[in-house]
């Protein structure tokens, strides 16, 4: 289960050169610090179990979630019963915005994917925030449109290209590290849920991968961790990389 401590302490801490959770999310960043420890006061840590739940629609409060550490996905789940995922969440990125300003609570599920670490607001004590610091409203709007950019190219690469392509463009998506024989990256999630995000199933996705093993594109690397060999080759397959050949 979830274990909440005291955000006062933490942020004393963190006045002491800690990070602030709040000073890592686009939309609190560029606030002077003394702003974004008084938004942390009002912000609530929790933390979460790998495969734990965090919130689900049978939760009423409306909450904003902010991921600190860690890494969780957003799905919905249909009237037949199968998730959907929506996308992952890594730290700095937030979801819940929609629930704050209507009020109502959110219709996904959030689960976090390893150890992970969130700051929390409540719905009457973020309005607070936003009457005392009205540039996060329109920093918030940023995000939320730029994440609804994001979701209709995703929605038109899935109509328009083919299984190869979306994964490729995934993989270059991924945050990287580098290493002696390429950057490596991770599969956030289970093969499964990563099938789901890109609209196609399992098996095709476990046919694409196999192939890009096969012809030496990528190589596995320990646990879900996969060694891009050939990036160029990624970029070709990627649709942004179709729409430049067009």
């Amino acid at each position: 289960m979830a274990q909440h401590t005291d955000l006062g302490l933490t942020d004393v801490s963190a006045s002491r050169g800690e990070d602030l959770c709040v000073a890592r999310v686009p939309i609190f960043q560029d606030l002077p610090r003394s702003q974004q420890e008084d938004i942390a006061r009002v912000a609530r840590p929790a933390h979460f179990a790998a495969g734990e739940l965090v919130s689900g629609p049978a939760q009423s409060a409306p909450t904003l979630l902010v991921v600190h550490t860690g890494a969780a996905k957003v799905s919905r789940t249909d009237a037949d019963g199968h998730e959907q995922v929506l996308r992952v969440l890594r730290p700095g990125q937030f979801t819940g915005e929609t629930s704050l300003i209507s009020g109502q609570p959110a219709d996904h599920l959030i689960t976090a994917l390893e150890p992970t670490r969130m700051c929390t607001f409540r719905y009457a004590d973020f309005r607070e925030v936003i009457e005392r610091h009205p540039s996060i409203a329109l920093k918030m709007l940023q995000s939320v449109t730029e994440r609804l950019t994001q979701t209709e190219r995703r929605l038109a690469s899935a109509i328009s290209s083919d299984v190869s392509a979306r994964l490729a463009g995934y993989l270059l998506s991924l945050p990287s590290t580098a290493g002696p024989n390429g950057p490596e990256v991770r599969l956030p999630m289970a093969k499964k849920d990563v099938a789901s995000l890109l609209d196609t199933t399992p098996e095709s996705l476990s046919r694409q991968l196999r192939s890009l093993r096969d012809s030496g594109v990528v190589v596995p690397g320990s646990g879900r961790n996969l060694v891009i060999r050939d990036v160029d080759v990624l970029l070709e397959l990627s649709p942004a990389g179709s729409d430049t050949e067009r």
